[in-house]
């Protein structure tokens, strides 16, 4: 009796067995078979996914950082002077406007009888204080301030009893460095801040009000609103020390103060005839080196 294919036949059938057993123990443990028995798994691409996300992350930063920038310009543009729209500020609430005379000039020991505190006009020393965006630390003589909105400036002040050390920085921000734009403490102001060009006030209680950014837009290089269009804010040789300026003097200006009209006072020509860029306004005998004199289109306000 034959007994090899009897043999032969369990062990195919036992091996059968066997396979299928493996088979369903793979499926009920979820690792996928393979013909060759054998489990695979995907690979996540993790340098893919970290470059995605320094990209992302890269253009939320830009976000965050430009976007404000965009929109603070925008806003500011809004308020910046035209043809059509010469004194933007007339939209801007309680900003007071007064018509002052040009041209009249005191000396350094001359007191001016301002009507107003701080002053925006009337007469004025013959010599600017420096106003290529300087952050005085102390109060500067107001007759040369004033002399600083007569060519387009825009002159910031502040009562320091009444702002914090970062209150003044953050208005400082808004100065230094900028052309035609000055700033300095100012006692006894009736406001926390007051912001002057040429014929024009704002005074406002917080360093935060969005009224400082629509004034300095509407009246910085107004040509349409200062007297000295293409006069210069550098500083005078031997005449107006930035680092040592005349300091403010608080006692009343005393009954021989010139008067707010100028009476007795004689209408400088060199202002008047419209004197050239570089040289507007320069005290007699006195003349800009080159190296100062600003490019007109530095000193003049942009052609809408």
């Amino acid at each position: 009796m034959p007994t090899g294919s009897d043999n032969g036949g369990q062990g195919k059938k036992s091996a059968a067995k066997a396979n299928k057993a493996i088979k369903a123990a793979k499926k009920q443990s979820g690792v996928p078979a393979t013909k060759a028995g054998r489990a695979t798994g995907r690979q996540i691409p993790w340098l893919t996914v970290g470059a995605v996300v320094v990209v992302v992350g890269l253009i939320a930063i830009l976000a965050v950082n430009l976007i404000p920038k965009y929109q603070d310009r925008a806003e500011a543009q809004k308020w910046e002077p035209s043809e059509s729209n010469q004194d933007p500020s007339t939209s801007i609430s309680d900003v007071v406007k007064i018509d002052y005379p040009a041209a009249l000039h005191v000396s350094p020991t001359q007191r001016v009888a301002y009507d107003q505190s701080p002053p925006f006009g009337g007469p004025h020393d013959a010599t600017w204080a420096t106003c290529t965006g300087v952050v005085y630390p102390d109060a500067i003589r107001t007759e040369n301030a004033v002399h600083s909105l007569e060519h387009g400036a825009v002159w910031i002040t502040y009562n320091p009893d009444e702002l914090s050390a970062d209150d003044v920085s953050a208005l400082a921000d808004k100065v230094d460095g900028e052309s035609y734009m000055l700033m300095s403490p100012y006692p006894g102001l009736d406001k926390a801040v007051s912001l002057q060009s040429w014929g024009h006030q704002l005074k406002v209680d917080s360093v935060d009000d969005e009224r400082i950014d629509q004034f300095v837009s509407a009246m910085r290089l107004n040509r349409y609103a200062y007297p000295e269009v293409g006069a210069s804010c550098s500083t005078v040789p031997g005449s107006f020390d930035p680092d040592n300026p005349p300091l403010f003097d608080p006692s009343a200006p005393g009954p021989d103060a010139v008067p707010m009209d100028g009476a007795g006072l004689t209408p400088d020509a060199s202002e008047t005839s419209g004197a050239g860029a570089g040289a507007a306004g320069l005290p007699s005998g006195l003349q800009l080196p080159e190296d100062l004199q600003l490019p007109t289109d530095a000193q003049q306000a942009p052609t809408p």
